[in-house]
């Protein structure tokens, strides 16, 4: 007879402390820290606790017994359901409190570096808290999940169908989104046009474990430049059912000027191996920052917050400390968005990426611009960024480098010891293997300046920009 699961208890009165770095908040029961989602500092709370380790457990809330006095009403009606914007309930002057802190305990903790002669500037708001993000990705489903008061309210639901986001640790519920507070109109238009047309044409919704249902997904992208981008993503090759619902997208939404569609017969929401048809308009758009353009395609990585991608990218090209005469470095370029940005005031740019349809980007935007000083190389960062590499294409006097949030190899680190620039300007979207790589780079390299930017407000997310000197 099998032993029986030790039941988890129940803990009272436990007062938040802290937020930790992946932006749940922290409490503590005799010596054990508690981590505990959808809470604020300040909040006193009863909670049920999901996973018990020794020295710490996860817990979800039960009830909030005391409120905290900066706890804010969230201006998102799905709220603590769907999986984004999740600090929605913290003013957004403490949610910058917490991100810079975060930057600072990663560097002191993780990276184990003595900050006070460090100059660590105040985290870059963002200018706009909502409506801020330029690209969204919507799920169907015929699978929608419901909150337990609406379950209780309604005898005999019908309508399953949803287009909207993941619930949280939920791979197969949707929450059926009214309105989004992530991305400007004409966004929450575009979506509740596919959901109305989808019912009235009784189009069937995707079911994730029977793979079963005509629509997927769909994709917005907007640009700075008014340009926007449609990309509907169905199961089977239909067209007369396919073409007239973007006939009639486009006509009830005359400002998309780029209309394209995937059919995706897969076990997986990735389209990246996929065709991407086009319909009508425009297979692009268009993102300015200054006097540059940057073509976007319907696969093209482009930083998600445009606003906030110009400050940041200023804030690496004033790091990078370029007169002209420079030779860059630009690793992990993606499009050669920073590798272009940059160029006017370098000699070269040399810019390595792992995806090859990327790199193709970032040629064309070259192009696009005029700009002759730059070379696009493809293929994985530690295998391309050798010694001999560096030798065939000179000794560079500044390394950018934007890696993805795993940080970067161990050979690369070796790659830039022997690289050995003046300057290494170091952007990364996770500050804790940021803090890990700089430690290893400390011999040879003076960390001299930290300067976090907020790309996503409501999120715990944090971007941090690093100055390494030679020593």
């Amino acid at each position: 007879m099998g032993s029986k699961k030790k039941s988890l208890p129940r803990l009272s009165q436990l007062e938040i402390v802290d937020i930790a770095a992946e932006g749940k908040a922290i409490a503590r029961h005799n010596d054990m820290v508690v981590f505990i989602s959808n809470a604020v500092p300040g909040d006193v709370v009863d909670v049920r606790v999901t996973k018990l380790k020794k020295n710490f457990a996860e817990a979800e809330i039960v009830e909030i017994t005391k409120f905290s006095e900066d706890r804010i009403e969230p201006v998102c009606e799905h709220f603590g359901h769907c999986g984004g914007c999740k600090w929605q309930m913290l003013p957004y002057e403490k949610q910058l409190f917490y991100k810079q802190k975060q930057v600072v305990d990663n560097f002191e903790r993780i990276g184990r570096l003595d900050l006070n002669a460090v100059e660590v500037v105040p985290i870059l708001a963002a200018s706009r808290s909502e409506f801020y993000r330029n690209k969204l990705e919507f799920t169907f489903s015929n699978n929608r999940w419901y909150t337990k008061e609406e379950l209780a309210e309604t005898e005999s639901i019908t309508d399953w169908n949803a287009l909207g986001f993941h619930v949280p640790k939920m791979f197969d519920k949707i929450i059926d989104i009214r309105k989004c507070h992530l991305q400007d109109d004409p966004s929450n238009e575009i979506r509740l046009f596919l959901r109305q047309y989808a019912t009235d044409h009784q189009l069937t919704f995707h079911n994730p474990r029977t793979h079963r249902g005509y629509l997927r997904n769909v994709i917005i992208r907007t640009a700075s430049t008014g340009d926007l981008m449609v990309i509907l993503i169905v199961n089977s090759d239909e067209p007369e059912v396919l073409n007239p619902l973007l006939s009639a997208l486009k006509v009830a939404v005359p400002q998309i000027t780029s209309l394209m569609y995937v059919i995706n017969s897969k076990f997986n929401d990735s389209i990246q191996d996929l065709d991407v048809s086009h319909f009508e308009g425009k297979d692009h758009l268009i993102e300015r920052m200054e006097d540059l353009q940057f073509k976007v395609g319907p696969k093209s990585f482009y930083q998600t917050n445009s606003e906030q991608a110009y400050r940041l990218y200023c804030i690496a090209r004033e790091f990078a400390g370029l007169t002209g005469s420079e030779v860059v470095y630009d690793l992990y370029t993606g499009t050669g968005t920073i590798a272009n940005f940059v160029a006017a005031k370098a000699a070269k740019v040399v810019g390595v990426e792992y995806v090859p349809e990327a790199i193709e980007d970032a040629k064309v935007n070259s192009a696009l611009n005029g700009i002759e000083n730059t070379l696009f190389f493809a293929g994985d960062m530690k295998d391309v960024f050798t010694h001999d590499f560096i030798r065939a294409n000179g000794k560079p006097d500044v390394i950018i480098l934007d890696p993805p949030r795993a940080g970067i190899h161990t050979d690369v680190v070796k790659g830039l010891l022997f690289a050995a620039p003046q300057r290494i300007v170091y952007v990364s979207c996770n500050p804790a293997t940021q803090a890990r790589d700089i430690e290893l780079l400390g011999e040879m390299y003076r960390l001299e300046k930290l300067q976090p930017v907020d790309m996503f407000p409501h999120t715990h997310h944090v971007e941090n920009v690093a100055l390494l000197v030679k020593k």
